[in-house]
């Protein structure tokens, strides 16, 4: 029997180091290229926990929102490419509360990522990302394949 997954975990992708990983995805594969992963470039002894995100697309722009309260702008890197989007960055916990002090620990602390391989095409160079209370929309216009333009042709 399967353990349901809390509130939390849910909410913000985090995967328990118990679960197995194979069934993650499962109800958009297309979305997920790691859930977790030994490799991190904050810190090469963590493990990094899937970010959650949602993806949709209007007939001109693919959009991507996902929470990222807590984390500091140094310490969240987006890189993209015209196929895919890569999100990785880091909450760090305020340690002026000892463990034993805790009553109740539920917030994830620690190295997040996730990789989402694009629908279409996109414009990297128009991308734009914004965050907003703990919010963070990426905005990535898609590529006119459609387009023409008319070249000049020079004479010697």
């Amino acid at each position: 029997m399967q353990n349901k997954r809390s509130f939390f975990e849910r909410l913000t992708g985090a995967v328990r180091l118990d679960e197995d990983i194979e069934h993650m995805g499962e109800e958009q594969p297309h979305l997920i290229k790691s859930p977790l992963t030994k490799h991190n470039a904050f810190e090469d002894n963590e493990e990094e926990a899937q970010l959650t995100v949602d993806v949709y697309q209007t007939s001109s722009e693919i959009i991507i929102k996902t929470m990222v309260a807590g984390v500091k702008p140094d310490d969240l890197d987006v890189a993209i490419t015209r196929d895919s989007v890569t999100i990785r960055g880091k909450r760090s916990e305020d340690r002026t509360v000892s463990n034993d002090e805790y009553l109740h620990r539920e917030l994830y602390w620690g190295s997040f990522a996730r990789v989402i391989n694009l629908p279409e095409e996109i414009d990297v160079d128009g991308a734009e990302a914004i965050e907003k209370h703990g919010m963070l929309v990426l905005h990535l216009p898609k590529l006119d394949k459609n387009r023409q333009a008319k070249l000049r042709v020079k004479g010697n």
